[in-house]
């Protein structure tokens, strides 16, 4: 492929969020979104009406099988990821997937290894890394001015009431739980920012019908470094990290999605109490991350980076729900 080429993409599936990542590869320069597919075809030719798809189909099967697609997106529940992605893989077709990759660090090795041997990339849908902002926070902690670091803290939580029983987010088979859907991205922004698997994870959970509604973890590493998140479902509205080193901390009060889109901010707290206020670029997030996933589809080469992440992402969170469930801390090999 060129690296003018155009990257045609089918969307499996119209949930929700299949409707902000339809949007961003409109937005997006050198993509184009051609077909959309449900298992119901009055349904995906309707949601094809109402955003702008050109064509629509009454299967996944349809989207994989046109030669006009480069690339799909797959915002299926997570119980669906792995066949779909080996699927798609296996007619040479590029993945991104939505987060959490997978129901279990099995399948998502398995499928990152499909993807792999195929020749196709695979990324998991975790946006706020493509934006500027991760690129400006990155900057900071490979700088030496927070001396260290020690300690990510995160948090991710909404309040739901009452709660939706149908909501795939509340059946464990689905792979549902705040652990998942919520914990995934505190959970990979902590592996960001320490750059290094933990050695040790602990969890501890409240469960409704085998799924936890609110999840609290924490995980060692090497080198004296901790880090502790919360997630759920029962709980105002929170989005943020801290990453703090010997000499000042990195705070972001939103950093799955910027609270103010125009100004994407976080900021730099010294020892001393003094403060700056970091302002990055202001692109739409999801834009940024089809821009950048097609860019790499255009190199033909593989990002590993990418699908190590979100397996290792996988592994942790299997692991801290393991943890959970034993009472007990689990050793990471």
């Amino acid at each position: 492929m060129s690296q003018t080429a155009t990257v045609r993409w089918g969307i499996l599936g119209t949930a929700r969020i299949a409707a902000r990542v339809a949007a961003a590869i409109h937005a997006a320069e050198g993509a184009e979104l051609v077909l959309v597919g449900s298992r119901d075809a009055e349904r995906a030719a309707a949601w094809a009406a109402e955003h702008d798809v050109p064509r629509s189909c009454g299967s996944y099967a349809e989207v994989l099988d046109d030669p006009d697609i480069d690339a799909v997106y797959i915002p299926l529940p997570p119980s669906m990821h792995r066949e779909w992605t080996l699927r798609a893989a296996e007619l040479g077709r590029h993945v991104l997937c939505e987060k959490p990759l997978a129901v279990s660090s099995s399948e998502a090795e398995e499928m990152a290894v499909g993807c792999r041997e195929h020749g196709v990339q695979l990324m998991d849908g975790v946006m706020w890394l493509h934006h500027p902002r991760a690129t400006d926070m990155r900057r900071i902690l490979d700088s030496d001015s927070l001396g260290e670091l020690r300690r990510v803290t995160s948090a991710f939580t909404f309040s739901w009431d009452p709660f939706p029983q149908d909501d795939l987010r509340l059946h464990r088979e689905l792979g549902g739980g705040a652990l998942l859907d919520l914990g995934w991205y505190c959970v990979g922004a902590t592996l960001w920012a320490f750059e290094e698997m933990p050695v040790r994870v602990w969890g501890t959970a409240r469960w409704r019908n085998d799924v936890d509604l609110n999840f609290s973890g924490q995980m060692w590493f090497e080198g004296q470094r901790a880090a502790s998140f919360d997630c759920g479902f029962d709980t105002v509205i929170r989005k943020w990290m801290e990453v703090a080193g010997t000499r000042g901390t990195l705070a972001c009060s939103d950093f799955t999605r910027p609270q103010n889109a125009d100004r994407p901010a976080f900021r730099i707290n010294a020892a001393d109490g003094t403060y700056r206020k970091e302002i990055s670029l202001p692109p739409v997030q999801e834009v940024c991350m089809i821009e950048a996933f097609c860019k790499q589809i255009r190199t033909e080469e593989l990002n590993e980076h990418w699908p190590r992440r979100a397996v290792q992402t996988q592994r942790v969170c299997e692991a801290l729900d393991q943890s959970a469930r034993l009472g007990e801390p689990v050793e990471l090999g």
